[in-house]
């Protein structure tokens, strides 16, 4: 395929009037929503910001103008996931006509997305969930209530260490984890990009987060991708949400944990053939 034109290249940034926050790209007449993961959410920058528009180019170069949205900024501290899902649609109402035209949204976005789906299928033509699940692994769930304790006790570079575990888990990560705790404290959790509340709010939704009663009410169809090797939404439970999704296409990234599957060049070219013959 051909290059991205350059006017296509070109970033849009700002703030809707509802708090949420977007960074955009493309002139495409489709409209693509994603969801991005957390705990917390921020608009790219930096390097960042050249990595995520190349994962996204082949969407550019398929007609769609892609839109990534934050979470809403300070939202109530007992905010759950299915309200953030609403927040969404409502934004999707107010802004894009009501509709848009795919939806891709990745681990904590897919849990906000699991809602959309339920609550709000009139919002998007396609929607695709990436590793993403029903319930939180028992690990994720430890990370996170530790997390949350650190955060609620003001403890921000305690936080950022766990949040480091993430990325890094394993005893034997332990020491770089305490190097770079405070680097991701300054970054993700100072208030600089987005309330630190915001984080913990967000966590603490994805600690109690269990979707299995909600999932078979989903009408649409809807495009499931999982690591074969995901430490956060284990390989038994994504099957078990693929199964309660009425009509549900799972495609596993095998030997992939969370982050390589989540950063894999094949999501675009999977999603946009599954968009092209759904």
């Amino acid at each position: 395929m051909g290059k991205v034109p350059t006017a296509d290249r070109e970033p849009r940034n700002g703030t809707f009037p509802n708090g949420m926050e977007y960074l955009s790209w493309g002139n495409g007449p489709k409209a693509l929503l994603f969801i991005q993961g957390g705990p917390g959410s921020g608009v790219p920058k930096g390097m960042l910001r050249g990595m995520f528009r190349r994962q996204f180019d082949p969407f550019l170069r398929a007609g769609y103008a892609v839109w990534i949205v934050t979470r809403r900024r300070g939202m109530p501290p007992e905010h759950t996931i299915e309200g953030m899902a609403d927040d969404y649609a409502r934004l999707i109402d107010a802004e894009f006509g009501g509709r848009v035209d795919l939806v891709v949204a990745e681990s904590f976005g897919g849990m906000v997305a699991q809602y959309l789906a339920a609550r709000h299928p009139d919002s998007f033509g396609h929607i695709a969930m990436v590793v993403t699940a029903a319930e939180l692994s028992d690990w994720g769930k430890d990370v996170d209530a530790r997390m949350a304790t650190a955060l609620a006790g003001g403890d921000t570079n305690g936080a950022g260490t766990v949040f480091a575990e993430y990325l890094l888990p394993g005893r034997r990560m332990m020491w770089l984890r305490r190097l770079i705790g405070p680097l991701i404290s300054r970054r993700l959790l100072s208030g600089a990009d987005f309330p630190a509340q915001d984080v913990l709010t967000e966590v603490q939704g994805e600690m109690t987060f269990n979707s299995r009663a909600v999932l078979p009410l989903i009408r649409r169809p809807v495009l499931l991708i999982c690591g074969g090797s995901d430490q956060f939404f284990p390989r038994d439970v994504a099957q078990e949400t693929a199964g309660l999704i009425p009509d549900c296409t799972l495609v596993w990234y095998e030997g992939k944990g969370h982050l390589r599957a989540a950063s894999s060049g094949r999501i675009a070219r999977d999603v946009l053939e599954y968009a092209g013959r759904s």
